[in-house]
């Protein structure tokens, strides 16, 4: 499902995966073009850093949410508080096909218009 998630990115913002980190290139964040801000992030960690009862890894996306909605979604299978990123801010999914892709890629959309460059109003 990764390579489904960086594919639908491309197509949809044309965003291209960054790998910020020597240690692990396999971990990518998504970013706008124009400020750099990330509104998504993938990695492979192990699913008992996530509470799962097993050290195998698996694929996850973290995304920046709604704090209500991170804590509706986190009560259901296949959903965390942020990984390694602010959990009031930023839910992790799993990408094991736990939840289905149109789940993710709306999740991203929501991601991606909360990152995005604010409009500066005038006066």
């Amino acid at each position: 499902m990764r390579e489904k998630v960086l594919k639908w990115a491309q197509d949809t913002y044309g965003t291209l995966p960054e790998s910020l980190w020597a240690k692990t290139p396999e971990d990518v964040v998504l970013r706008h073009e124009s400020n750099k801000k990330w509104y998504a992030i993938l990695m492979k960690v192990r699913r008992s850093a996530l509470g799962l009862d097993s050290d195998e890894t698996v694929d996850i996306i973290d995304v920046k949410c709604d704090t209500l909605q991170i804590d509706l979604l986190s009560q259901q299978q296949g959903f965390f508080h942020g990984y390694h990123m602010n959990k009031n801010h930023w839910l992790t999914i799993l990408l094991d096909g736990t939840v289905p892709l149109e789940v993710v890629c709306g999740l991203i959309e929501q991601s991606f218009e909360m990152t995005a460059p604010k409009l500066k109003k005038h006066k």
